[in-house]
């Protein structure tokens, strides 16, 4: 099977399609025929030597033990290595896919999802009629996290570049904030919650868009990890001492999230947004496309 896998290069990891053998599942993994795989920061972060966590496919093979799936199901989830023909996923992480989305959509969903629904709902314990700012409304995240909390009731006010106010706005966005324009952190709004999938403000001027029991939850990074240290240190110390609270979050992988997103798909409530899709001979572009920090929604890696 074709497969992404980083190699070493004279100026160091490059992304190469290689011919592997195909994988074999272990008792309680299915293995699936790969359709698509979606781009995620980590994928070019870390440059792991099998990129890829995102997946839907058509399972092609079930462990001894799996009692969920069956062959010729259609699935979305998380596994390891997905950039590839072929990749083995546990039975917990995945669900069947709803029918009314692509294999290219429904590959989008599950990081970019589940780091919404969770950052809004568990970490920001939104509620019906809160005012909640998203910095990076129009990113993978970014675009979930906009309409995942209108499915909340919320009021959303959504911060993106100029070329993206409209799509944003048709994602259910009350408000836009074009930050070409207006710098969010000196709007006389107060929040509720501030959902930052981006990193490039301060936690100071951050804080002053905040009601007084605000909270700001951080999805999103800066891309040195001494600045996302020292940015994880600093929320730490001032949700001590301040009732603002200041929260550093990462997704964690559950079916049962999965399921509600899949949920709000079916219900219409949510639909992946994609911004281009490649082929997996061209993942390591799709990659570069992303690390430029210019993409719109998801980059989904399609197989032929």
């Amino acid at each position: 099977m074709k497969a992404a896998v980083y190699s070493k290069g004279p100026s160091g990891k490059i992304l190469e399609i290689k011919d592997l053998e195909q994988p074999v599942p272990n008792s309680n993994e299915v293995l699936i025929r790969v359709c698509a795989a979606s781009v995620n920061p980590l994928d070019w972060r870390m440059k792991r030597h099998r990129p890829g966590v995102d997946v839907a496919g058509q399972v092609v093979a079930v462990g001894t033990t799996v009692t969920q799936f069956k062959t010729g199901d259609a699935v979305l989830g998380a596994c390891a290595a997905a950039f590839a023909e072929y990749a083995c996923a546990a039975e917990g992480k995945l669900v069947r896919k709803p029918e009314t989305v692509s294999f290219e959509q429904a590959a989008a969903v599950p990081v970019a999802g589940l780091t919404a629904l969770q950052a809004l709902r568990d970490k920001g314990n939104l509620q019906a009629g809160q005012r909640v700012l998203i910095n990076g409304a129009a990113g993978g995240v970014g675009t979930f996290s906009v309409q995942i909390a209108k499915s909340l009731e919320a009021n959303v006010t959504a911060v993106c570049s100029t070329k993206n106010v409209e799509p944003v706005r048709s994602l259910g966005a009350d408000r836009v904030i074009d930050y070409t324009a207006q710098d969010f952190t000196q709007d006389s709004e107060r929040y509720d919650l501030l959902l930052d999938n981006v990193g490039n403000r301060t936690l100071s001027a951050m804080r002053r868009v905040l009601s007084p029991r605000g909270k700001c939850v951080m999805a999103g990074a800066p891309k040195t990890l001494w600045a996302v240290f020292t940015r994880v240190l600093k929320a730490f110390a001032w949700s001590l001492f301040s009732r603002k609270k200041f929260t550093f979050f990462i997704a964690k992988l559950n079916r049962a999230d999965l399921d509600t997103l899949s949920g709000l798909i079916t219900s219409g409530k949510l639909t992946p947004v994609i911004d281009r899709c490649y082929p997996l001979a061209e993942a390591a572009g799709a990659l570069t496309y992303m690390e430029e920090g210019h993409a719109r929604a998801k980059v989904v890696i399609t197989m032929q």
